[in-house]
């Protein structure tokens, strides 16, 4: 993962955290896979806060000039939102599809550049 890649992705971290994203963790998947650098995952608590961070995303990428490849589905039906940065994937997730999936443990070959000590596990 180049620098100006890290930093993108690291930010997205961060405005996540600040916007109450729970448990958030960047993973660095790019010796893994071809297709994407690396992976933002969080923890929403609710509808409403879902679509909120959706919004802060959203806002963000565009004013760092961060193309989006995919356009958010009806996120109010869902658990589940990604947000293809092509350089990054942006998973946002209600604590049950969270539990579920567990990314984490499916990209646990993946470096933590920042995360709680689930990812590590």
């Amino acid at each position: 993962m180049d620098d100006t890649v890290k930093s993108r992705i690291m930010m997205v971290g961060e405005l996540l955290e600040e916007h109450k994203g729970e448990d958030t963790v960047v993973i660095d998947v790019s010796e893994q896979t071809s297709w994407t650098d690396g992976f933002v995952i969080t923890t929403v608590n609710s509808q409403g806060h879902l679509r909120g961070l959706v919004r802060h995303l959203k806002e963000f990428l565009e004013e760092n000039e961060i193309f989006i490849y995919n356009r958010a589905k009806h996120i109010e039906q869902e658990g589940w939102t990604l947000v293809d940065c092509g350089d990054f994937v942006v998973h946002l997730m209600n604590r049950e599809s969270r539990d579920f999936y567990d990314l984490e443990k499916l990209w646990y070959f993946g470096k933590i550049l920042k995360g709680y000590e689930k990812a590590a596990t």
